[in-house]
């Protein structure tokens, strides 16, 4: 029989067995708990789980802001040997609907922010039988089953504590799984389209947590994580649950959604050593009017979601004294692989590989690039997910043996820095040559009347492909768009340059926080389908 290892036991019980019981694990506006006292509590939901009818290997749906309670149903439900699937919060009741319908889960936990959309959803999510609600008021109201069994999060953990005192051993007792059994699902648009449940094992946990936790981070006890990024997403549920819990540090929670003002009022109040955030955030808190001291308790900022550009990098160390470290990550490799270290940053790179997994770049056929050239980036290492959820075809396009396809397009210098051009869909060929959208960004963003950007393809008349740039304006600062590009002629290779200039009030993203490329290509391609002048010579 294989080992016996529990992810949940892994991060709880090993700190309280260390003498750790009374630091605090997890604090914020929404309450705090030690690690006695989350031991506890994970245990009782555990059991109250069972008694519910949860199963091992049974998948759990998980809607919930960042709080002690959300810490305390992910590791439950692995606990007793189920899969939690935390689902994004941002979605709404029909996007729920197909969610739930796509995991099967008969058990669904939701906190109270997202109680309308959960209802909305179970209208026509038939395999949910069970719903679990924090707040206790109304919870037979709009419901589209009069038979579906509401409980208030209470009970369940009472039940759970009856059951404990009842069982000699206690019902809360870790599962008996081991480290290929499911833990954990996240869904993820990935690098195919549609949402779809990368599938995660107990082992990859304490992977994640003994490579880029211990070897990149070098999170100790005394670190308290702040994570913009929220629990749902693979790179939260690392800075905000895994890497604390593993060093027996402390997890700072906000179920607020996040905004730069918000953000900041958070760091001054609890005072992190660890930040984590994504470009998108780090710009805006460039433009929020942030205090210079605002970050003084923070020891290390890191970034990952996409790449972080070298002026945003430089705006931001030089203004609030925090070094960046920008990573590359997945959802199917659940955290960061490639990435620069404390100390040792080279901006507008993505860094070097982590220790425990292994990269390399390829071309169209398969063969290796040599350095300096572009290649689609694949790496290997033990967090990999196993697949995805009901996606053959998808799983075997970006699941190849032991290596997992990225979907990015890289080139590797000689000293093993990673640099990023972009997803490797979103490259133009300007002139029979390749442009990375992000080289020409990271020039853009150079020039202080440009706050955001994004350089995407534009199919002229001829149906050739051109670079043009949508660019919000700095605070303060008007737009000149023949000066804009002039100002990338001359810092790049002429054809580089973007031919359009386009002035827009904000950037599409998605819900974290990514430019969406696709929706820019549009906008971009109808503003200049309205436009009676030629374009910028």
């Amino acid at each position: 029989m294989p080992e016996s290892f529990n992810a949940s036991a892994f991060l709880v019980d090993r700190q309280v067995e260390a003498g750790r019981g009374d630091h605090v694990a997890v604090t914020g506006p929404a309450g705090a708990l030690t690690y006695a006292q989350l031991a506890a509590r994970v245990a009782e939901l555990a059991a109250g789980l069972r008694e519910l009818g949860v199963r091992p290997e049974e998948r759990v749906l998980l809607v919930m802001s960042d709080r002690p309670e959300t810490v305390v149903a992910i590791l439950a439900v692995m606990r007793m040997g189920a899969v939690a699937v935390p689902i994004s919060t941002m979605y709404n009741g029909a996007e729920l609907a197909t969610l739930f319908r796509d995991a099967r889960g008969r058990v669904l936990v939701a906190t109270p922010e997202f109680e309308p959309a959960v209802r909305e959803a179970l209208w026509n999510s038939p395999d949910v039988t069970t719903l679990v609600l924090m707040d206790p008021a109304g919870l037979n109201a709009g419901l589209p089953d009069a038979g579906m069994r509401v409980r208030a999060w209470a009970d369940v953990l009472e039940a759970g504590r009856a059951a404990g005192a009842a069982q000699e051993g206690g019902a809360g007792a870790a599962y008996d799984s081991w480290r290929d059994s499911p833990a954990l699902w996240l869904y993820t648009s990935g690098t195919t389209g549609a949402p779809k449940a990368a599938m995660h094992r107990h082992g990859s946990i304490r992977d994640v947590c003994e490579t880029y936790g211990a070897q990149v981070l070098g999170i100790r006890p005394g670190d308290r994580c702040f994570s913009v990024a929220r629990l749902f997403f693979a790179y939260g549920l690392g800075n905000s649950l895994f890497f604390p819990l593993a060093a027996g540090a402390t997890a700072i929670l906000d179920p607020a959604r996040p905004t730069p003002a918000g953000v900041i009022e958070r760091v001054m109040a609890d005072r992190p050593t660890l930040f984590f955030a994504g470009p998108t955030f780090y710009t805006a808190l460039l433009a929020s009017g942030a205090p210079g001291d605002a970050f003084q308790s923070v020891r290390l900022a890191v970034s990952a979601g996409e790449a972080l550009p070298a002026e945003i990098y430089r705006r931001f160390t030089e203004r609030f004294g925090v070094d960046i470290i920008d990573g590359l990550g997945s959802t199917e490799a659940l955290h960061i692989f490639i990435s620069n270290r404390p100390g040792q940053v080279r901006p507008g790179t993505s860094g070097t590989v982590v220790p425990g997994y292994e990269a390399r770049l390829l071309d169209d056929l398969g063969a290796p690039v040599p350095d300096g050239q572009p290649g689609h980036l694949y790496v290997r290492g033990d967090s990999i997910a196993t697949g995805y959820w009901c996606r053959t075809t998808a799983t075997r396009q970006v699941f190849q043996g032991e290596w997992l396809r990225t979907g990015d397009t890289y080139t590797r210098d000689a000293d093993g820095f990673h640099h990023c051009l972009g997803r490797s869909n979103d490259l133009i060929k300007a002139g029979g040559i390749w442009v990375s959208p992000m080289e020409v960004e990271a020039r853009l963003l150079e020039h202080t009347s440009v706050g955001e950007c994004a350089v995407v393809a534009y199919i002229d008349s001829d149906g050739l492909e051109k670079p043009v740039a949508c660019v919000v304006p700095a605070a303060g600062h008007a737009v000149d768009a023949t000066e804009l590009v002039t100002f990338c002629r001359d810092g790049l290779a002429s054809f580089k340059r973007p031919r359009e200039v386009l002035v827009v009030d904000e950037l599409p993203k998605t819900a974290t926080g990514k430019i969406q490329r696709v929706v820019v290509r549009q906008l971009a391609a109808d503003l200049l389908g309205k436009r009676q002048t030629g374009p910028v010579p």
